[in-house]
């Protein structure tokens, strides 16, 4: 593959057309800009997209601008919300920022990328803030598909939301960029970008969108929210399993947008299983890959009981009364962060086991005696082995 080959592979759009192409041509090192908010401390698959394209460019000679965007993340995003983002308070968003950094790193090379918080340029004074929004009109802003849809349906849209593209937008001409990259729900903002720049008399960017990675339901977007996502610090074993869990339907997206490559033509099930070996081993190494395919198969395939599970004293358990009792829904609350009341309906359903045997449905208070040194299992992945008192 040619380099613009590479650089289009996987992409939705790059806009304008021929932009790209010919920013190329003139043979020079672009700077390429990537805006992320830090509203969440972990970064996962779905950001891996956009940052592995952004490394690509990296990778052929291009200089890399990463912005933390801890001035905009008190503002807001709307992009693709149909409600006001929550208002992160200042520790908050630099504790992100930091964590944020590190795990970005997994995929730049962390000596030749360009860091800036846009805080240096955007804790501006009034009179220049005044200006700049003097640039740009409202109905400009309302043309933004997420306004267009709260306002036919009456609800609110706050005057920080209508500011946000405009502050983004002044990123890029702050880092002089001269491509941005995005998600898909980005493209208003990228696109706006070039007319902050244009207002300024900076050569306006080229924009390369990224389609969003469904999450491993394989329906909605990758999302920590709502608890389908694969984040890049997740221990090896769980990173395998969930990938081991998303539809056969949309293995050919994970493979295009976290690998570059075509979905392999053998048995689905295979396919699936190199490509959770492939994500682990880029986050981890090849040994804790290997072992997390081991630990897979001994606990879905075969129906074991892995070895390296943590243990629990049942002295400092919750859920153990005085009279050496153990309340098994408390216990397993918490443990393994669930509430008693999905506790008790696991067990009702079969759900936990102790040494590989489900528990009856009333089984809810057992004697300690009869737990030290037995595995307790809650549904198909979780573990712990009890220690007597």
């Amino acid at each position: 593959m040619t380099d613009l080959e590479v650089l289009k592979r996987g992409a939705e759009e790059t806009l304008p057309e021929g932009a790209l192409e010919k920013q190329l041509a003139k043979g020079e090192p672009l700077r390429v800009k990537l805006g992320i908010d830090p509203t969440a401390p972990d970064i996962h698959l779905g950001h891996v997209v956009v940052l592995t394209k952004l490394a690509q460019f990296q990778q052929q000679g291009h200089k890399v601008v990463l912005i933390i965007g801890d001035f905009t993340a008190r503002v807001g995003d709307p992009s693709g919300r149909d409600t006001q983002r929550p208002i992160l308070t200042p520790d908050q968003i630099d504790a992100n920022a930091r964590t944020f950094q590190d795990q970005a790193f997994k995929l730049l090379d962390r000596d030749i990328t360009e860091v800036r918080f846009n805080s240096e340029w955007l804790g501006m004074p009034a009179q220049e803030l005044f200006e700049l929004m003097s640039k740009v009109t409202v109905a400009r802003l309302l043309e933004r598909e997420d306004f267009t849809k709260r306002m036919k349906a009456e609800v609110p849209i706050s005057s920080l939301e209508l500011l946000y593209p405009i502050l983004q937008g002044y990123d890029s001409v702050a880092v002089r960029s001269d491509v941005e990259l995005g998600g898909t729900d980005q493209k208003f903002n990228l696109l706006f970008a070039r007319d902050i720049q244009r207002a300024y008399d900076v050569p306006e960017q080229s924009i390369v969108t990224m389609p969003i990675l469904p999450g491993i339901d394989g329906v909605r977007r990758m999302s920590k929210s709502l608890g389908n996502y694969v984040g890049v610090t997740d221990p090896s074993e769980e990173m395998f399993g969930k990938l081991m869990r998303i539809p056969d339907e949309v293995m050919g997206t994970y493979y295009e947008l976290l690998l570059g490559e075509d979905l392999p033509d053998e048995e689905p099930m295979a396919a699936k299983r190199a490509l959770a070996r492939r994500i682990v081993e880029r986050f981890h190494d090849s040994a804790a890959a290997e072992a997390a395919e081991a630990r897979f198969d001994t606990v879905h395939r075969d129906h074991g009981i892995p070895d390296d599970i943590p243990e629990l004293s049942l002295a400092d358990a919750d859920g153990v009364a005085n009279g050496g009792d153990v309340h098994l829904p408390a216990l397993i609350s918490g443990v393994f962060g669930i509430s008693s009341s999905e506790a008790r309906r696991l067990i009702a359903q079969g759900g936990v086991k102790l040494d590989g045997e489900s528990l009856s449905a009333d089984s809810l208070d057992l004697p300690a005696g009869q737990l030290g040194g037995r595995v307790l299992q809650v549904g198909k992945r979780r573990f712990v082995r009890l220690i007597a008192p």
